[in-house]
């Protein structure tokens, strides 16, 4: 029997359909279920991976090697239960995975993605973002050209690339953002929540602390630019915008210029130098110590110094301020559109929301309620490796002490046997034990 998970709102519990809380009313979906709300006050997706996550989740047909997905926790986690996501599984991989809800538009509303990211196979190239589509996408047809709203996540490739991606459809083109926002790269789960407001502002969160926000407008390029420089405009001939100027007063020393390189004069023509055969001698040249270099004059401020000219701007002709740039007439799909090198990153806790608490104490209560746990089984696990190995390490050396020839011990004794000839020698040639003289 498949079975949900549970969080709280408003301190009730809910698993499925509905629980009226604090903050309004709130649905949990697992991958087998879906409701739509337009009365209530707070609006909420949740997608729980469970044992029935194929009956929701579609796998693209567009290409016939994409990479599967499995349900586990991983190697260690939080909760054996609470914590199993979709992990992708073959390495070297396209995948194309995504899930439809009902469609919604978030005009005049606030807009939550949040999801978790768990990269436990140390991930060296591969994304681990989401894509939102709109509701006319065919999900067996999904590829990577296929047309999407919002795409969001980390994505890693090599020490050079290690940022969140937050990429708007704009009339058709992607638009990335301006910044540079660094993701999480190491191999515990984390967080990642969008917040797109309906005053065109963003923010940017990881494990629910803010590491990004500010204006659409200003941090994304969707519109062209509201100043311009003016066409007509020109530096006047006369603009002197020369700061300092060779002092007309200042001539050159008469001694100034002496050449850069000199005869040795300690150099001395070998004594057996033959110019018939050698050629006329010359001395090796040195570094002249009176070399001064190439002179110049000497600057001052210009008199007639005007500033730096700066171009004057107008109006852009072509820009026209749109208010809303964060809205989309439609959301329908949630998709796992990426490609990685390396298998093994697991997303969970998918939750589209239009409110911001919601999530954010949704976050504290799946993530949050199992991160603590999930590290303390990874360092234990560490440790117990580390003793295996120190174990496996002990008994190697033991063995390859015991396999030593038993030809070394005849060697020492063999030397030991040549220390007491030279005894034996004088003990000969004396007629006897050598003894102390009186």
């Amino acid at each position: 029997m498949e079975q949900a998970h549970h969080c709280t709102w408003g301190g009730g519990a809910w698993s499925s359909g509905w629980n009226r809380g604090t903050g309004g009313a709130v649905a949990q979906y697992d991958l087998g279920q879906a409701a739509s709300f337009p009365s209530v006050k707070t609006s909420c997706l949740c997608l729980f991976p469970t044992d029935a996550w194929t009956s929701r989740w579609v796998e693209s047909k567009h290409k016939s090697d994409y990479g599967k997905f499995k349900l586990t926790a991983g190697k260690f986690y939080g909760d054996a239960e609470k914590d199993k996501g979709l992990q992708t599984s073959q390495d070297a991989r396209f995948y194309a995975l995504s899930a439809r809800f009902d469609s919604f538009s978030n005009k005049d509303k606030t807009l939550v993605v949040q999801f978790t990211v768990k990269h436990e196979q140390n991930i060296d190239c591969g994304g681990g973002y989401v894509k939102l589509f709109p509701s006319g996408l065919n999900q067996e047809d999904m590829h990577g050209d296929s047309e999407y709203n919002i795409m969001f996540g980390p994505d890693i490739c090599g020490p050079g690339t290690k940022k969140v991606h937050v990429i708007f459809n704009y009339k058709g083109k992607n638009v990335l953002i301006n910044k540079d926002i660094r993701c999480k790269d190491d191999e515990f789960t984390h967080l990642y929540t969008l917040i797109v407001r309906p005053d065109n502002t963003y923010e940017v969160k990881i494990d629910n602390n803010k590491v990004e926000s500010g204006s659409l407008e200003e941090d994304w390029d969707f519109l062209p630019p509201k100043k311009i420089k003016d066409p007509e405009a020109k530096k006047p001939e006369d603009w002197d915008d020369r700061a300092k100027i060779d002092d007309p007063e200042d001539t050159k020393p008469e001694d100034w210029d002496k050449p850069e390189h000199i005869p040795d004069p300690d150099a001395k023509k070998p004594e057996d130098w033959d110019e018939e055969m050698d050629g006329e001698w010359e001395p090796p040249v040195i570094q002249n110590p009176e070399y001064k270099g190439e002179w110049k004059p000497r600057q001052i401020d210009n008199p007639d110094y005007k500033g730096k000219w700066v171009h004057p701007e107008i109006d852009n002709p072509d820009y026209t301020p749109d208010p809303s740039l964060y809205s989309y007439d439609s959301f329908g799909v949630i998709g796992l559109d990426l490609w990685q090198v390396k298998s093994g990153t697991i997303f969970d806790n998918f939750l589209i929301t239009d409110d911001e608490k919601f999530a954010e104490e949704f976050g504290n209560e799946t993530w949050g309620a199992t991160k603590d746990a999930e590290k303390k089984m990874k360092e234990q696990q560490d440790e117990e490796q580390r003793k295996k190995q120190e174990e496996e390490d002990k008994k190697r050396k033991e063995e390859e002490g015991d396999d030593e020839p038993e030809g070394d011990d005849n060697e020492e004794e063999e030397e030991e046997d040549d220390d007491d000839e030279p005894e034996k020698e004088e003990e000969e040639e004396t007629g006897g034990p050598l003894k102390d003289e009186l």
